[in-house]
């Protein structure tokens, strides 16, 4: 078997040319235009590149016997192998190895219809709220082997089971309590509000109303970003809790030696891009230096779409983060693939913001809460509330 490449000013031409030289044994492969004639690069003109293969076997006659049949696969390796120093096969090659490529990567399919009006009803409600494909997939599943035909007809009672379902989903921050000082550190990109949340929750711990308020204390290590300092000293200065400022792990470990008279120090960190992985990487430095017993919580904002969360969560998962703190729910009204995304990852949650004031606009999460976020669901909110009730109400979570 042998190749060839023919050059013509039409289509036409070259299989003319083709069939003149190499007879009806000729098989076309590829074509491509091409540049043809001029001189220097001047004056060319606009013609056809044809790239194929003829075998020297004669014609079989009649009476052959037939031959085994040709192993596709073998032969596809064979007439690759061949070309692959033939440049004009070379985007042939790039585009068969992108095919495979994109055939070996992971694919989130959409949740496939579902049979019955109430199956359909309730996709529909999970699709509204930007639950995930994989999300809305299983609870549909779930939904379809619990209930029989019959039962489906009650959508009222099928809304409750999945508005449960959903809520199960949830996993809650039970808290940790270790040596004192409590070391509370909070990671997230930039934008998310991590600044006025680590003000939120010294302000939670030591204003706390009736109970007795703890000793807190706040470092940052945020010196990069133009006004951050000075923001963290304001909140401080107003809640008469003091504030420290490292740049290395070495000053941070001394700043914890001298905090250790204190119930929690909260930690604000660098608000940077989770793509900046150098800074990430020395930001991770200062944090270890905290010590083993410090609890690294990931700050999230409810505004952020679903891809963003994987790489998010991807990226900062060397700090060994313990939960999630979502920020901003006034800012959206559908945060179904956080839900969903926090499910599929195992992560709990701990503490939901919903404003700038401080500290009114933070609270420990629940899942009544965040159900309490969807639309068009049908809540009865007394049933919710007493079926996720928080073990740990009047307690704190940090």
């Amino acid at each position: 078997m042998e190749y060839f490449v023919e050059q013509a000013a039409s289509h036409r031409e070259a299989e003319a040319k083709i069939r003149e030289k190499y007879g009806d044994k000729a098989r076309i492969m590829h074509h491509k235009t091409v540049r043809m004639g001029g001189f220097f690069g001047l004056f060319t003109r606009e013609g056809v590149e044809v790239t194929g293969y003829f075998s020297h076997e004669p014609p079989r006659s009649r009476t052959e016997a037939p031959r085994k049949p040709v192993d596709l696969e073998e032969e596809k390796r064979k007439i690759l192998g061949s070309v692959k120093s033939d440049k004009t096969m070379d985007l042939v090659l790039k585009e068969l190895q992108s095919i495979k490529e994109q055939m070996n990567q992971p694919v989130s399919l959409p949740a496939t219809p579902a049979e019955h009006p109430t199956l359909g009803r309730m996709q529909q409600l999970m699709q509204h709220n930007d639950f995930t494909p994989a999300f809305i997939t299983e609870m549909i599943k779930r939904l379809r082997a619990t209930f029989s035909i019959d039962q489906l007809e009650d959508e009222e009672t099928v809304e409750a089971q999945l508005v449960d379902w959903i809520g199960d989903s949830i996993r809650i921050y039970d808290g940790e309590r270790g040596a004192r000082p409590e070391v509370f550190v909070l990671v997230g990109p930039t934008g998310v509000g991590k600044t006025t949340t680590i003000a939120k929750l010294a302000a939670l711990h030591g204003m706390n109303g009736s109970q007795r308020p703890a000793n807190v204390r706040m470092i940052t290590i945020d010196n990069y970003r133009i006004g951050a300092r000075e923001q963290i000293e304001t909140y401080g200065n107003i809640m008469d809790i003091p504030v420290a400022c490292v740049d290395t792990a070495q000053e941070m470990k001394k700043q914890i030696a001298l905090y250790q008279d204190a119930d929690i120090v909260f930690v604000d960190t660098i608000g940077k891009s989770p793509r900046q992985f150098s800074q990430l990487g020395e930001m991770n430095e200062v944090v270890r230096a905290c010590g083993g017993s410090a609890q690294v919580h990931l700050a999230i904002s409810a505004t952020t779409k679903t891809s963003d969360l994987y790489e998010l969560m991807r990226q900062f998962e060397p700090f060994g983060y313990r939960s999630i703190i979502i920020t901003k729910l006034d800012e959206t009204t559908r945060i179904g693939n956080v839900i969903s995304v926090l499910h599929e990852k195992q992560k709990p949650v701990s503490y939901l913001t919903d404003g700038q004031r401080v500290p009114e606009n933070l609270e420990p999460a629940t899942a009544e809460r965040l159900l309490l976020t969807l639309e068009e669901f049908r809540i009865n909110r007394r049933q919710v509330a007493q079926r996720f009730a928080n073990p740990n109400d009047g307690e704190s979570n940090g």
